[in-house]
Parts: structure tokens; sequence; C-alpha cells
């Protein structure tokens, strides 16, 4: 499987690009600069430079030849509204535009914990434009003709992964190491069940493959 990572120089990117190679298939590292590239390199990946507020047909080059599409990209938390804007909702269409262009039907996007209206409403107001651009985000592909699959992670964390998780429409809320989100990631990949789902990701006491059946 040849595998598109929009936001692969991120922390939970990077634990997926390597995650992809160790087990023999391909990944395309899709990343904002050529300095960036190295880590990738090293790992045996392809590289592509782009930038999420390019043209969707740019993006859309990227993509040609892959599989599938995993959307975690994000402007990050010292950036203001305006890249969360950008990135995080258009970003996201743009992406899901070119993954349609480019005639790629599976797309995994990796959301926030929580995008309901209930959640824009009661956020913080620092926190709220993040909420909404992941809502609408999430809305758009619910509406493309992709085979989709929407992981909600909870809390990231930077511990080692231990491959235990708990997955469902409404786990409640809670810390899970971005290295077992790559593992949801990379194993809902690999499941034809896992398309048309939304779930939510935090650390528990199943193991990734056996909880990811059961979504």
């Amino acid at each position: 499987m040849n595998i598109l990572v929009v936001g692969a120089n991120g922390q939970i990117g990077k634990h997926l690009v390597k995650l992809i190679q160790d087990n023999g298939d391909q990944a395309r590292a899709m990343i904002r600069k050529e300095e960036q590239a190295n880590y990738f390199k090293d790992l045996g990946a392809e590289t592509a430079v782009v930038n999420l507020e390019d043209e969707v047909d740019t993006i859309s080059n990227a993509a040609e030849g892959v599989d599938a599409v995993v959307f975690t990209a994000g402007s990050g938390p010292k950036t203001g509204k305006d890249k969360t804007l950008m990135i995080d909702l258009d970003g996201a269409v743009k992406t899901i535009q070119a993954a349609e262009q480019a005639n790629v039907k599976r797309f995994v996007m990796i959301s926030s914990f929580d995008t309901s209206r209930e959640a824009i409403q009661s956020a913080p107001e620092s926190f709220a434009p993040y909420v909404v651009a992941k809502h609408y985000a999430d809305e758009w592909l619910l509406n493309s003709d992709l085979d989709y699959t929407i992981i909600h992670p909870g809390l990231l964390t930077n511990e080692p992964g231990t491959n235990q998780v708990n997955l469902g429409a409404n786990v409640e809320r809670g810390e899970v190491p971005r290295e077992d989100i790559a593992k949801v990631i990379y194993t809902s990949l690999k499941n034809d069940t896992t398309i048309g789902k939304r779930f939510r990701a935090v650390a528990g006491q199943t193991a990734v493959e056996e909880a990811i059946q059961s979504v």
C-alpha cells in the first residue's frame, strides 16, 4: 500500500511514516520544507514538498498514484486563528478535494476529540476556532464520496506507545500516546471495516488490532 501522509513532519506523522516503512508498505511524506526531508529519506520514504496553503492541484500532484491519504496536519497551538482557518479547515478541505481529483478513494482524517456543535459552544474562547475548523473539515469529508475514516484522539502525549487503546463513539475523554494513534491510523488503513466510521481513541486495555475490529 502506498500512503500519502499529510503533515508528516508532525509527531504523529513521523511515527506513522516509520510504521508504514517498517511494515513493508510505502509512505510518501508531505512536508513544507526540503530541509525536513532527510528524516524520511533515511527511512526509505518518498517525500513531496507542498504547503497546505498551495492550490488543490499542487496537493493533488502529491497524491498521484497513492492508495490512501492520511490528514494529520495541524497549525499548532502557537499560531493564530488565521492559520487555524488556513490549515486545519481550508488545508483539510483542499486535501479532500485533491484526493478526489487524484482518484484516491481511501482517506483517514485525524480530527479533534469532540467536534460536535455542543463542543464548539462549550470550548474556551481560545480553543473554539480550532474546534470549529475541525467540525467543518469533518463535515466536508462526511459529505464526500471518499472511503473515509475519522479518528478523534484524546489528549495527545509523547509517552511510549503501549498498543493498548479504547476505541468507540462514546468513550470518555482521556490521554493517548501519539505513537498509539499512529498505530490506530495504520491498522485502520489495513481494515476495510473502518470505512465510513468515526470513533474516539484513548489509552485503554485492548490491543489496537482487536479494538479496530469492534468499532
